[in-house]
């Protein structure tokens, strides 16, 4: 294995600068923020996919006419609650 993730396990950590320290510490919280939401928008997929689209429905790779209208509320329910939950979250840290 060549690339970064090869490279990083022999890294001492210890000999970093501090910067760098910084750095690396924000790029992880960056990866797990972005780790986060991936699990939200496959969870999210895989909820609506189920709620609006009986096994085996799909034709010809396209959503019937009941489905898209489904699925496009399913998604718009589940962002219109995480914006509460994140306006809820920031009130409560003021």
């Amino acid at each position: 294995m060549d690339g970064l993730g090869g490279g990083l396990a022999n890294v001492d950590v210890s000999r970093l600068s501090d910067a760098d320290k910084q750095q690396l510490q924000q790029f992880a919280i960056n990866e797990g923020q972005k780790a986060r939401i991936q699990s939200s928008i496959h969870s999210l997929t895989d909820t609506c996919f189920r709620k609006c689209i009986p096994a085996g429905t799909i034709k010809n790779g396209k959503l019937d006419k009941y489905e898209e209208p489904c699925m496009r509320q399913c998604v718009d329910r589940f962002l219109d609650a995480n914006i509460v939950v994140l306006r809820e979250l920031e009130r409560l840290r003021q």
